[in-house]
């Protein structure tokens, strides 16, 4: 018999929530991991992608989105480009 167990999708303002716990309040990856109901490494990948995020070295979901938009509009300029359309 085998147990599935279904993968937990976190927003993130729950991660930056649970991060806030260790950063702001001063409890540790593993209390601050057992209050949020998830694991430590978790908790500490979260806090290291944050810390990425605001030292630049990481791009937050908006600059994603954004990167993602300009990649597409680059795309279709090249294309005009290369058919002769522009």
């Amino acid at each position: 018999m085998t147990t599935e167990r279904k993968r937990r999708k976190f927003t993130p303002e729950f991660k930056k929530d649970a991060v806030v716990l260790v950063t702001e309040q001063g409890y540790s990856i593993a209390k601050s991991a057992q209050a949020v109901d998830t694991s430590e490494n978790n908790l500490r990948r979260w806090k290291k992608e944050l810390e990425q995020e605001a030292s630049g070295e990481r791009l937050n979901s908006n600059e994603r989105a954004e990167l993602a938009r300009l990649r597409r509009e680059n795309k279709e300029l090249r294309m005009e480009k290369e058919g002769g359309f522009g």
